[in-house]
């Protein structure tokens, strides 16, 4: 990889920047998924989860945040240490370094209740795309969550994107697609079965 994902954050200073409304349109769909399900004790696993903004940023200020435990999946050391330092008040929240890529990350962080793929699909390869997707229901609880986005660049994948989605069991509840910027956010709930972890499979390796 040759990206520097730390520097790339930077655009979140910018809150009219298309990463700070993608964060935006991301934070609102978690608050919305937390007040749908008032009082529940709820577990979350993010995927390459950067410095933690969306849902950190959701669960900061939120009365009920202590009901949520979450996992953070970072690979960059850096993010990993600014995900930490703002997830300080959340003492539920727990940063992992690892590979989200590989499913023995996962080991002890599902089933989830609501699993965080943002940032990922834009990275990998259309096949990589596919296993990760049929993969989701080993990451999954019953009438799991999951929230993903993707560029709608040229050549635009969203559309067989969604219909993995729902070959994997999961069925639409939300798509945003903004027309003066490229981003799309999903939202996709776990209609079919969860299966059981496989630790030893991969998911995905980062292209960039």
């Amino acid at each position: 990889m040759t990206t520097d994902w730390q520097a790339w954050h930077r655009d979140y200073a910018d809150p009219a920047s298309p990463l700070s409304r993608r964060l935006a349109l991301v934070r609102r769909e978690i608050g919305r998924w937390l007040d749908a399900r008032p009082g529940e004790a709820l577990t979350v696993v993010s995927a390459c989860a950067g410095q933690g903004h969306d849902l950190i940023g959701a669960l900061t200020g939120r009365d009920d945040a202590a009901r949520v435990r979450a996992t953070l999946l970072e690979y960059d050391h850096r993010n990993v240490a600014a995900a930490r330092a703002a997830a300080a008040g959340l003492p539920d929240v727990t940063v992992r370094c690892a590979d989200a890529g590989k499913l023995s990350s996962y080991v002890d962080a599902v089933p989830a209740d609501l699993v965080l793929m943002v940032g990922v699909f834009g990275n990998i390869s259309d096949s990589d795309v596919r296993r990760t997707v049929h993969a989701l229901p080993q990451l999954c609880a019953p009438g799991a969550t999951v929230l993903w986005t993707r560029s709608r660049a040229a050549p635009d994948r969203t559309p067989t994107l969604r219909r993995w989605l729902r070959e994997a069991g999961l069925r639409e509840r939300a798509f945003h697609a903004p027309p003066d910027v490229l981003f799309s956010v999903g939202v996709h709930r776990l209609t079919g079965s969860p299966r059981p972890l496989d630790p030893d499979g991969e998911l995905f390796r980062f292209l960039r």
